[in-house]
């Protein structure tokens, strides 16, 4: 007896923090466009599908939070790009180094240690007359990712072949985010190189 009147209070105090029913939102979410990525999720407003990769994935709200999303592209580029550099040099340098007894270090994770201050002053400065360069891009409403560097590799091609390419650099830099973070994961626990 005690018991059940106890669980009662329980379930009854409970009941008065959930939320009053709206059968107006009920309505609005199953007329809402669904995501392709997450067909349970409604899209969110700003992902409308005019940026390259855009497929509605957006399931912790981030797009709300923010004016506009081209910044949020410049970022998820750069880094995209940075981690697809940072794939290739991790497998690399475990097999092929440049001369010299400080480019030895077959350890991703030792060998910025090995190389000196001097070398990493260099790298250091080299990203930063980059970013420095190209800090105004992200403001002005300038393409995401154009820094300049195209080499005339899209030079005559279709709207539809610049777009498919578009697609498929954001699918290989965010392919190359969760690649690097596995692949430095695996290094650290393992100590081992990658693909031995």
């Amino acid at each position: 007896m005690v018991r059940s009147v106890l669980i009662a209070a329980l379930i009854g105090s409970a009941a008065a923090f959930t939320p009053a029913s709206s059968t107006a939102r009920g309505v609005v979410s199953l007329n809402a466009e669904m995501s392709k990525s997450l067909p349970f999720m409604p899209v969110p407003e700003k992902l409308d599908g005019s940026m390259a990769g855009d497929v509605g994935f957006d399931p912790m709200g981030l797009s709300e939070i923010q004016q506009d999303l081209t910044y949020a592209r410049w970022a998820e580029l750069k880094h995209g790009r940075v981690a697809m550099l940072a794939v290739v040099g991790l497998i690399t340098q475990t097999y092929f180094h440049l001369p010299g007894e400080a480019y030895q270090n077959a350890d991703p994770f030792g060998a910025p240690a090995t190389v000196g201050m001097g070398v990493n002053l260099q790298i250091f400065a080299a990203i930063g007359c980059v970013e420095l360069a190209n800090f105004n891009r992200h403001y002005d409403g300038s393409e995401p990712g154009d820094i300049g560097w195209t080499g005339g590799l899209l030079a005559g091609k279709t709207p539809e072949q610049i777009a498919k390419a578009k697609e498929q650099e954001i699918q290989h830099c965010r392919l190359a985010m969760l690649a690097i973070t596995g692949a430095s994961v695996q290094t650290l626990i393992f100590h081992q190189p990658l693909l031995g």
